[in-house]
């Protein structure tokens, strides 16, 4: 029996136990003497963020982040995972190219992962790169379900030829803890490139007007922030020597935040976006990522000290957004010095004054948002049309093996992280600048702004695009495309 997700939130309700035993597709059957290359655990347990603040969440493995899983590029690959909740859970394998029953999309078809019961999955990993998983239900208003828990953990394929131009790599994982509830509130939006464009703002501004309800709808503001599941000034530091060339892959697990990053006195030379080489590495003074954005940087340790590595807003980093980085033989107190004001610029990394190649089709979204329309909560539409579970509806027929050019126009003033599950897309166009080559699965869109990109239906099956704050997909941002 398919729930709406409208339905759901509008009587304050969690994702119901119905549906936990969906046979619309099940993930590849290895035989029973196989042996899985990991086994992960969901269960609720506590991890400790500072000895002050031990947050009790659901956890993989009990700990946060979950364990890093390192799979080959190409080679066979076998997940054995045990649901310890009394709640039906989904892992979503973010980031790779594989078939939509094992991909952790309930909306693809995905089979959940039912109460005290166990899935084997087996998929082929790829493509190679930082990649990661992390839950995939509604959470609806329910702060203690999807990426609003601890759910979320590192993968990293091995790529069959690796340069290795580093000394050694760090991951990190950016989350927020203890979120809650609050009306109104504006995000940030003059730290990426790009500007506002005057028929977008009309369109919000008449969506405003013919709102019902004149105040705004909820949003989710968090009381704790770490790296790695330890706030600033707990756990160990990054200890480096002069010299080195640190690989540092950088993830934003937030459920809905977007996150800055800076160290001061060193810059980031950005070498991948969301696990994909870029076509011009290119050196930045700080990195941001919307929601689920990763991104590998090499950083030359050649400015000896003790420093926060934090984000850029003061109250965020106060309360735990940071980690401290300590070259060997330096002492005192870690220090913190802000960066100049810089604009993000996808199209840095692309090719210079080269064209993608064209689209077969170009389909064309506008992005409204309806100020509290459900019980306080603000509804999202594409084209006019919010997406229900009960109809799975939007849903857009493809053809294989075509190019296919998506226009999101935003006629909101929030910053969406766009994502597309299943494939890998080129940018085209970003803030109103052309770029090539750059391939992601995660873009930020800015508010009031245009963005383009292309991908080739190249990977058959049910697929899902969303934007990835838990808070807009849970209300009606996100269609289905499918083509056999």
């Amino acid at each position: 029996m398919p729930i709406d997700r409208r339905a759901v939130l509008a009587y304050g309700a969690t994702l119901p136990l119905i549906g936990a035993s969906s046979s619309r597709a099940r993930a590849a059957e290895p035989g029973a003497a196989e042996k899985a290359d990991y086994t992960l655990r969901i269960a609720t347990g506590v991890t400790e963020l500072a000895p002050e603040h031990i947050v009790s969440t659901t956890l993989y493995d009990g700990q946060f982040p979950g364990p890093l899983l390192r799979f080959k590029e190409g080679q066979r690959a076998v997940v054995d995972v045990y649901n310890d909740t009394d709640t039906p859970e989904l892992v979503h394998w973010h980031g790779q190219i594989i078939p939509s029953d094992v991909d952790g999309a309930a909306e693809e078809g995905t089979s959940f992962i039912a109460p005290h019961g166990m899935r084997r999955i087996a998929f082929v990993p790829k493509p190679a790169g930082f990649r990661f998983y992390h839950t995939h239900v509604v959470a609806g208003a329910d702060l203690n379900r999807g990426t609003y828990t601890g759910q979320v953990g590192p993968v990293y394929i091995e790529p069959k030829h690796e340069p290795g131009a580093y000394d050694r790599e760090v991951f990190l994982v950016l989350k927020e803890f203890e979120p809650s509830f609050s009306q109104g509130g504006d995000m940030a939006m003059d730290f990426l490139a790009g500007e506002p464009i005057k028929e977008l703002q009309a369109i919000g501004k008449k969506a405003d007007d013919e709102a019902n309800e004149k105040t705004k709808g909820y949003e989710v503001g968090y009381d704790l922030f770490s790296i790695n599941g330890k706030m600033l000034g707990q756990g160990d530091p990054i200890r480096v020597k002069r010299g080195e060339r640190v690989l540092f892959h950088v993830l934003n697990a937030s459920a809905g935040e977007i996150r800055s990053l800076a160290l001061p006195g060193h810059t980031f030379r950005v070498v991948a976006l969301d696990g994909n080489p870029v076509p011009a590495p290119h050196d930045v003074p700080l990195l941001w990522l919307g929601t689920a954005e990763r991104i590998s940087a090499i950083v030359e340790m050649n400015h000896p000290g003790v420093w926060v590595m934090g984000d850029l807003a003061d109250d965020d980093r106060n309360r735990g957004m940071g980690i401290v980085v300590e070259y060997a033989g330096a002492k005192g107190k870690p220090q913190w010095v802000k960066p100049k004001p810089y604009r993000w610029d996808y199209t840095l990394f692309g090719k210079s004054g080269a064209a993608p190649a064209n689209p077969d089709e170009t389909m064309e979204f506008t992005i409204v948002k309806h100020n509290a329309a459900l019980n306080g909560f603000n509804q999202w539409t594409l084209n006019d049309k919010a997406f229900s579970m009960e109809t799975m509806k939007p849903t857009y027929m493809l053809h294989q093996g075509r190019r296919y050019r998506l226009k999101f126009r935003n006629a909101s003033d929030d910053i969406h992280p766009l994502h597309l599950h299943r494939h890998s897309f080129e940018l085209v166009r970003v803030g109103g600048k052309a770029t090539s080559g750059v391939l992601k699965d995660v873009v930020m869109l800015g508010g009031f702004q245009e963005l383009e990109f292309d991908f080739v239906a190249d990977n058959p099956g049910m697929t899902l695009f969303h934007c990835h704050q838990q808070l807009h997909m849970d209300f009606g941002f996100m269609f289905l495309l499918n083509y056999a």
